[in-house]
This record gives structure tokens, C-alpha cells and sequence, in this order.
């Protein structure tokens, strides 16, 4: 992709660019300081919602964090969501998500879990994989309590959540135990490969540089081979099918732009329904970098759109319980 100049930005979003556009290159002290800061707001959440935290016991004996969020009047017969946040894999929490999930409670949403899934600093995959794979039988299991129907299971997250929601929709699928009805991945992180909008890419927020650095770190050993799982990098796979309907959006400066676009046609081709937008000038997350512009709005809009057509439409009865 050609240097990203201010005209190549979209209007609503050059002031903010001004501040955040990418010159910085991958640092792994400043990647352990973004963790440390978003460790700050652990427990932290919108007083319009219930919020509780809930433990899954890992299989070495160690404790996944979920965040469990309920709207304050129970809802029956109601959609439930698993949440993934971003962050390339390396840093993030679950409440960094909260205009998100504060959306999709205002819907015909009965619960939300977001997982505190393993960052690729301390483990890389398929740690943070196995722990969103947990979350989800968790909700599966426990969703009813809170009202959920168990044909109604959504998944969804945005940039490294986005890859994790496409690598579960395969993984799911794959296993058997637990189907989701519909997905989000928001411009997901998906092909550790360079594509052309992700090479010299210097648009703000997330960059080619931030990009190889995060897939190095989350790739582990598997980073520069052929053999990449395809669960780890969702745009290796070969087989599309069988999975859930989906919905993504993208803007067209973001390194991503060029995997989610071709992760889209590909679901299309296998008959999948795909709902899909680009935005013209948009770099990487500018509906959360930029929340009050004209622009980030609209794709909020879209994406709420889907949701609540999801709600009405997308239906997966779980499988059986396997014994």
C-alpha cells in the first residue's frame, strides 16, 4: 500500500489522525506498557449493567477470567454473546469493550462473556484460542440461567477478537460441541501473511510494523513457516463451509482491509450470508479511535443493523452433549 498521506484520510477522521498517525515501529516494552494500562480497568464497567466475574478452571489448574454482563432487567428468550476484545493478540482486557457491549445489551440480549483470554506475551497460541473455546462452552452451559435461548449463541470481537471469533467459528464447527447461530469478526486479524494493504502500511493506529510484531509474538515458533494452523491464522484455511452467517466491516487504509475482504468473498462462495461494508479513508478501529464522528457512527449503525436482523433471523440448535 502506498504511504498513507492526510488526503487519503477520511475528513471526519484527520484531526484525530493528526495525533496517532503511525510512525512508531514495533516495541516489545511498549506493548508490555499497553498491557500494564489496560490492566487498570479490571473490574471496571457501565453502572447500566450487571457485571460479574466468573472463573473457568484451565486444564493445568490455573484460572480463565470471564466477564459475565446482564442487562439490569432479565430478558428471556434472548440472544447470548461472547465477546472477544483486540489488541494484535498481545494486550488488552475485556472492559476496554464496554461501548460495545453496552450496545448489544440494549438489544434482545440476555448475556454477554468476555473472556480474559491468554495474551501472546505470556502464551502464545493456541492459548488465547483454548480459553475463548472454554468461554464458549461456559456460556453454552450457564447462558440459560440468565435467560439465553440455547439456539441463539453469537460470537464477535473486533481486530485480534475478530481473528479469534473467525478461527472459533472453524474450531467450533470442527468440534462438534457447540454451535454458534452468527458471527462478528470485525476487521479481523486473520492472515499472518502480507497482503498488499498490510505491506508499508503507516496508517494510524495500526501499522505493518505493529502487524509483523504481534504475529511473531502470537505465532510463537509456527511465525515465517508454511504450516501455519489455519485456527491460528484464519485466512490459511481451506474449508469455509458449514459456518455461521456473518457480519464485519472494514475501512479501506486499514492493514486489515485486503484479509477481511478476502475472508468475506471466500464465506460468500460457499453460500455462507455475509453482511459486509467498507469505509472509504477509514484506518484500523476509527469507530472506537474517533466515536463522535459522522463516520464512525455509520458504521455503529450498520453494525447494530445486523445485530438486531441477526436477532430475528440466525437460529443454530446446540449439539447434543457428548459423553
Amino acid at each position: 500500500m502506498p504511504k498513507i498521506t492526510p488526503d487519503m484520510i477520511h475528513p471526519d477522521l484527520r484531526k484525530k489522525a493528526k495525533s496517532v498517525i503511525s510512525s512508531q515501529k514495533f516495541s516489545l516494552n511498549q506493548i508490555k506498557i499497553l498491557r500494564l494500562l489496560c490492566r487498570l480497568l479490571r473490574g471496571h464497567h457501565s453502572p447500566g449493567m450487571n457485571f460479574k466475574q466468573k472463573y473457568v478452571i484451565r486444564p493445568d489448574g490455573s484460572k480463565l477470567r470471564l466477564c459475565v454482563y446482564a442487562p439490569k432487567k432479565k430478558k428471556e428468550n434472548a440472544a447470548g454473546l461472547l465477546w472477544m476484545h483486540g489488541g494484535g493478540y498481545a494486550f488488552g482486557i475485556p472492559e476496554q469493550d464496554g461501548n460495545f457491549i453496552g450496545r448489544f445489551l440494549q438489544e434482545n440480549t440476555a448475556v454477554v462473556v468476555a473472556p480474559d483470554y491468554t495474551l501472546s506475551l505470556d502464551k502464545p497460541y493456541p492459548a488465547a484460542l483454548e480459553d475463548c473455546y472454554a468461554a464458549l462452552l461456559w456460556l453454552k452451559d450457564n447462558g440459560e440461567s440468565y435467560g439465553m435461548r440455547s439456539d441463539q449463541i453469537f460470537i464477535g470481537g473486533n481486530s485480534a477478537g475478530g481473528g479469534l471469533t473467525a478461527a472459533l467459528s472453524m474450531y467450533a464447527r470442527d468440534k462438534g460441541e457447540a454451535a454458534p447461530a452468527f458471527q462478528m469478526p470485525l476487521y479481523p486479524m486473520i492472515d499472518d501473511r502480507l497482503t498488499p494493504s498490510s505491506t508499508d502500511n503507516n496508517a494510524p493506529v495500526w501499522n505493518s510494523s505493529l502487524n509483523e510484531g504481534a504475529w511473531r509474538l502470537y505465532l510463537g515458533g509456527y511465525y515465517g513457516r508454511d504450516d501455519v494452523p489455519h485456527y491460528a491464522a484464519p485466512a490459511r484455511a481451506k474449508n469455509y463451509a458449514g459456518l455461521p452467517p456473518a457480519c464485519t466491516f472494514v475501512g479501506t487504509i486499514d492493514p486489515f482491509y485486503d484479509e477481511t475482504s478476502a475472508f468475506v468473498n471466500t464465506l460468500r462462495e460457499t453460500g455462507t450470508p455475509v453482511h459486509f461494508k467498507t469505509f472509504d479513508g477509514c484506518f484500523h478501529a476509527f469507530e472506537e479511535m474517533c466515536k463522535d464522528t459522522n463516520i464512525a457512527k455509520q458504521a455503529i449503525s450498520f453494525l447494530m443493523e445486523n445485530y438486531r436482523y441477526a436477532l430475528n433471523n440466525y437460529f443454530a440448535p446446540q449439539p447434543a452433549r457428548r459423553v
